[in-house]
């Protein structure tokens, strides 16, 4: 963890009636957003099919794109899922609380509106306090609470209370969209987490949905096979479309001796360009200089993001990161962030 991220830990908090309200207001069917170690989720009881439609229609999020049950530390999986592996268990043992999630074959009591009409859940347990709290209050610890990221569909999601109330600025508050927002400061991770395909198992093997701050290798240190890429039939799974985590304007990913001559070249044509970088590159404006480390990077990127479309500038600049296990999930993020974009520099500098 970093030392940013460490403080923020540190500062992390929620009244108890803060968090009795929210369990409350999630009984009675209501959103609520909150944070996890990855990032902030706009949360609804998993088991009410009318309450999992709200996050659907206050994200405009499609109907077949599966959201991810979190639940308390010792919660019960078989109540939720069905067929569990041996591996499975023991990867709950070993990383919950944190950042993987893993997909099983849902319980057939278990609404299928959690995961888009499929047979399978994506099931977690957070770490970070706040999300404790609120899950062990939520029916005595014994609810699940269905939540993607706090933001509008596709767009970069939240790290901060903040970004959450400038994402859905008057649609917070008691009686309105989302009833209320916990705020537990920044998240630690910064990036969604893993997911795992493990409903599979016997015929495909462990399958790597989505990279995030737990490693493939980390995974394969605890059940002893390397998870593989995904195929065609592998189950939809939360954060896995093409273009996504993308703020308003155009990404590009350019290497790190590209840069210089780019923002030259789009100054002259009057272009406005931001930059998000980790090598020096003094008298750069606006820019954001993220850790030269993933988990740093991590900590910070999608709040980089969200400065730079501050900035009202028609691109954004990205030096892309280094290659390797440790980046992977970084790169996933501005990959899809950034699908869509090929070509715009040249647009830019031809028009």
């Amino acid at each position: 963890m970093t030392d940013a991220a460490s403080r923020a830990l540190a500062a992390a908090a929620a009244a108890p009636a803060d968090i009795a309200a929210a369990a409350a207001a999630l009984e009675a069917g209501a959103l609520v957003a909150f944070p996890t170690e990855t990032v902030y989720g706009l949360g609804a009881d998993a088991e009410n099919p009318a309450a999992v439609a709200k996050i659907y229609a206050a994200k405009g999020r499609p109907q077949d794109h599966p959201v991810i049950v979190h639940v308390a530390p010792g919660a019960d999986i078989d109540y939720w899922t069905t067929d569990v592996p041996d591996e499975a268990r023991a990867l709950v043992k070993h990383f919950w609380p944190g950042p993987l999630t893993l997909i099983l074959k849902r319980n057939a009591h278990i609404p299928d509106a959690v995961s888009g009409g499929q047979d399978t859940v994506g099931i977690r347990c957070p770490s970070h306090p706040v999300a404790m709290q609120l899950l062990q209050a939520f029916k005595g610890g014994k609810g699940g609470v269905a939540a993607p990221s706090a933001n509008k569909f596709g767009n970069v999601s939240p790290t901060t209370a903040q970004h959450v109330r400038d994402e859905f600025h008057d649609e917070v508050g008691q009686g309105n969209v989302i009833d209320a927002v916990l705020d537990g400061g920044s998240s630690q991770v910064g990036i969604e987490s893993t997911i795992l395909d493990m409903s599979r198992l016997a015929t495909h093997g462990p399958v790597l949905l989505r990279p995030g701050h737990i490693s493939a290798q980390q995974i394969a240190d605890v059940i002893g096979a390397m998870p593989r890429q995904p195929d065609q039939a592998a189950p939809r799974a939360s954060g896995t479309l093409e273009s996504h985590y993308a703020p308003k304007a155009p990404v590009a990913l350019l290497p790190t001796g590209d840069i210089e001559k780019t923002l030259a070249e789009l100054k002259l044509r009057g272009r406005s360009a931001a930059l998000i970088h980790y090598s020096p590159f003094p008298g750069v404006h606006p820019n954001v200089a993220l850790p030269a480390e993933p988990k740093g990077y991590a900590y910070g990127v999608y709040a980089a993001l969200r400065a730079m479309d501050q900035q009202q500038v028609e691109l954004i600049l990205v030096e892309a990161p280094p290659g390797g296990d440790a980046w992977l999930g970084v790169n996933d993020r501005l990959r899809r962030a950034a699908f869509g974009s090929t070509g715009i520099i040249e647009r830019f500098l031809t028009t």
